[in-house]
């Protein structure tokens, strides 16, 4: 089996969230809130036919956090509905990884803004129920690169640059796959740089195999 660690470059991924709500708001506050995780530990994901992806438990420790929009559809040229600057007061977004992954809580401008008024509208009525977000990779680990499937563990994201709520899934599945089952650039490098990694391996293997056969045959 296969198995090795390096960086990946910036790749998005869609998640169905199962626990996302829209809070009714508050008769003193009258604050529109949305909440949910959008991203899980520990789950094993499909991603297109290419391979499987698992985010180890911990995975957000000494992530940078530090800037992170809340947008539709990843369209990053609109103003955000939220934002998360370092979870300080001017934000209006708070990040919070915790033991099963990375939760989020949204105040939403609904007054003001059609489009924050729409998205809290349609996860009140549970028309969207995904999120994704677009991230960097610290470490990671491939498995079973000799597989059909291989499976890339994800040990320490680097950085989160953003979370976008969906109104249908952007990959296709049950939960994450790669959309018309071709695989998005950054993962498409990872993979083909975990094989030919790989391949170098074993052919180094082979060449010291050979070379102990040489020496014990002229012995």
């Amino acid at each position: 089996m296969g198995e090795m660690g390096e960086k990946a470059d910036k790749t998005r991924r869609y998640n169905e969230i199962k626990e996302f709500r829209a809070l009714e708001p508050q008769e003193n506050d009258n604050k529109y809130i949305i909440e949910g995780y959008a991203i899980v530990y520990g789950e094993r994901t499909k991603v297109g036919n290419h391979f499987y992806e698992i985010i180890r438990h911990g995975a957000l420790d000494g992530a940078d956090l530090t800037d992170v929009p809340l947008f539709i559809h990843h369209e990053s040229k609109r103003i955000p509905l939220a934002r998360s600057r370092n979870n300080n007061g001017n934000s209006t977004m708070t990040l919070i990884p915790d033991d099963r992954g990375l939760f989020f809580t949204a105040e939403l401008d609904v007054e003001n803004n059609a489009e924050a008024r729409a998205l809290y509208s349609a996860v009140k009525r549970g028309d969207i129920t995904g999120m994704s977000y677009a991230f960097t990779v610290k470490e990671q680990i491939w498995k079973d690169l000799d597989n059909k499937m291989p499976t890339r563990e994800i040990v320490k994201f680097n950085k989160i640059f953003e979370i976008s709520a969906l109104w249908s899934p952007q990959y296709e599945g049950t939960n994450i796959s790669a959309r018309d089952g071709e695989l998005d650039s950054s993962d498409k490098k990872a993979l083909e740089s975990a094989l030919s990694t790989l391949e170098s391996e074993k052919r180094e293997r082979e060449l010291e195999q050979l070379r102990l056969r040489t020496l014990l045959k002229f012995k």
